[in-house]
């Protein structure tokens, strides 16, 4: 049991609200691009399994996947059970040209998660955004989906996400946030939040780069005051923090990180005094 673990269960995971419905999701989620792209041997599929029971057994519920990430809508639609299937908010998303061939994209993303309606659809990396967000919006009227977004990886692609959201009426963003990767503090989060849209959260641990360069490093005594007990608790409490954010999902295959990362979603989060100290650390290190 990672440290905070005991402490998380005492009390329910944070969770934040979705701005266009008032549905609370909790804020740490479960990205699968990577570790779930596997094959369909037992043995590679085994820690997943536990992953995903360490995750809905913490007070997790939403998990991000796509279509470009290989077989990982398949192997969360062979390894989710009933039960789990009920808590989860699936988010997944369209990365095709064209209409038709993204209707039919989506149409099998339902078929291999085995979940209908989709809880979320996102346009990839802004991937003939237009047809796909018509299709969308269609989807959502018949209830075959229940929110849509867009979403991108990079700083540049922000540019073009704040310009998508001045003009569509959408549910969700999703976008790169990190201690070491600020920009969207600038303008992207801010418009989310005057725009009333959910901001999901990508590469936070950049990649695994934040911890290579904290390895061997002690983690700050003062991050215990915001119930802190490692790096990756403190990097997605950095995150969770900032108030537009509404979740973020790291991806792991490992039920030790996938255990430590929730306790990221308990207790207290840091104030604007500590996010500064945090940084500042940062800086120095």
């Amino acid at each position: 049991m990672q440290p905070g673990m005991a402490r998380a269960t005492a009390t329910p995971l944070i969770q934040r609200r979705i701005p266009s419905s008032g549905e609370a999701v909790p804020v740490i989620g479960l990205g699968t691009s990577g570790p779930f792209e596997v094959g369909t041997d037992a043995a590679a599929r085994a820690p997943l399994r536990d992953v995903l029971g360490a995750f809905f057994d913490g007070g997790g519920r939403l998990i991000d996947t796509s279509p470009m990430y290989s077989t990982a809508e398949s192997v969360l639609g062979d390894l989710l059970s009933p039960a789990q299937q009920k808590q989860v908010f699936m988010a997944t998303k369209v990365w095709t040209d064209g209409a038709q061939a993204g209707i039919e994209q989506m149409d099998e993303s339902a078929r291999r998660v085995k979940r209908k309606p989709l809880d979320l659809i996102q346009v990839h990396n802004l991937r003939d955004l237009d047809a796909h967000l018509k299709t969308l919006r269609a989807w959502k009227a018949e209830g075959k989906v229940r929110y849509i977004g867009i979403t991108h990886y990079t700083v540049g692609g922000q540019t073009e996400l704040a310009r998508v959201l001045e003009r569509e009426k959408l549910d969700f963003i999703q976008g790169n946030y990190s201690v070491a990767t600020r920009d969207a503090e600038q303008r992207l989060l801010p418009l989310a939040a005057d725009r009333g849209v959910a901001v999901l959260v990508n590469r936070a641990f950049e990649d695994g780069k934040l911890f290579a360069r904290v390895k061997g490093k002690a983690l700050p005594v003062w991050a215990a005051e915001f119930d802190c007990a490692s790096w990756a608790q403190m990097f997605l409490k950095f995150v969770i923090a900032h108030p537009a954010v509404t979740c973020v999902i790291p991806g792991t295959g490992d039920p030790a990180h996938i255990a430590d990362n929730l306790a990221a979603g308990f207790g207290r989060l840091p104030d604007a005094a500590e996010r500064a100290a945090l940084l500042a650390a940062w800086r120095a290190l």
